[in-house]
């Protein structure tokens, strides 16, 4: 039997803790649902057993991915959706458009699904790392990238027929991953370890740290200077030196962030308990009314000043954004 290094158990035990305790934390919780008014899905579709982790729009469709290999697909901006299965047992952990209209999906088994423009059709590419990747983006030039445990990085340019990979050779989980353009991208990770690239993901240094090594359970930049992440106890911190430099934001909600939205002209943040703030002036507002103890981790905004939202327990339905507050973004 091949050894294992004991850096290997420790990271992937890790990002096993991370899945293990949302669904041990959601399976326990026997509190009757109350969201039917808001769920715009049907039981056929969406099912109280699934975990949505990441959803992903194109042109033509929005996909939402969950446990078990479970994916929805809605081509009328979340109205209606229909439910397919891969031939996967493993839960998703990422998923991200490409420029070509395709999408590529991680699962925890270290696998990039590819995904046609109408998300119907599904091709599985294994990843050649022994390191648990945690994160997949799609880089502008159409390039697939991963990373995970052990600082590692690996991206593709030919569809995931062969990859590349690097480390920066520290024993740290990256969990986030962003390309603004071609050129530049951030990532963050354990330790409150943010780095950055200014070519195009080939090369990456230290960007900065997160006060007293906060793990940062989600980020988002707008450049690569203006940058938020959030975490547990409900903290986020904002940057405007692009890491070097992070300031703690008030906010409406002890619950662990798990996910940010960009808006128009706003940011939205999802966190546990169902609960959805609003960046507004230098602070999050909670524009959620449900206390439901389900976690929201991610979604996207629908042209109709609606938000559509995806969790815990087969949570998906849209919040439309009070008018007050789409009227002050006028």
């Amino acid at each position: 039997m091949q050894n294992t290094p004991l850096r290997s158990w420790r990271t992937v035990g890790m990002a096993i803790a991370i899945v293990s305790t949302f669904s041990l934390l959601l399976t326990g919780c026997e509190a009757p649902l109350d969201l039917e008014a808001v769920r715009k899905v049907s039981e056929l579709s969406s099912k109280r057993t699934d975990f949505y982790q990441a959803m992903a729009r194109n042109q033509e469709v929005i996909v939402v991915s969950g446990n078990d290999g479970v994916l929805l697909t809605s081509e009328d901006n979340g109205t209606t959706w229909n439910r397919q299965t891969l031939d996967s047992t493993a839960s998703f952990l990422a998923l991200d458009a490409c420029p070509d209209n395709s999408f590529i999906a991680l699962t925890f088994n270290n696998q990039i699904w590819h995904g046609d423009a109408q998300a119907r059709n599904w091709q599985p590419h294994t990843l050649p790392s022994q390191e648990q990747m945690m994160t997949a983006a799609c880089a502008p030039d159409g390039s697939w990238w991963t990373a995970g445990s052990f600082t590692t990085i690996q991206y593709s340019t030919n569809k995931g027929e062969s990859w590349d990979e690097s480390s920066l050779d520290e024993d740290a989980i990256i969990n986030n991953l962003q390309f603004l353009n071609e050129d530049q991208a951030i990532a963050t990770g354990e330790y409150g370890m943010i780095l950055r690239s200014d070519d195009g993901g080939l090369n990456w240094d230290y960007a900065g740290y997160l006060p007293e090594e906060f793990y940062a359970h989600t980020s988002y930049f707008r450049s690569m200077d203006e940058g938020w992440v959030g975490g547990l106890n409900g903290f986020i911190y904002h940057t405007t030196d692009g890491g070097q430099s992070w300031e703690q934001m008030p906010a409406e909600t002890n619950a662990p962030v798990f996910g940010f939205i960009p808006g128009d002209a706003t940011l939205y943040a999802l966190a546990d308990n169902a609960t959805v703030l609003e960046l507004q002036s230098s602070a999050w507002k909670k524009i959620s009314e449900s206390d439901q103890p389900l976690y929201l981790r991610t979604g996207l905004l629908l042209p109709d000043q609606k938000l559509l939202v995806a969790g815990g327990r087969g949570l998906l339905f849209n919040l439309e954004i009070p008018m007050a507050l789409a009227a002050s973004k006028d």
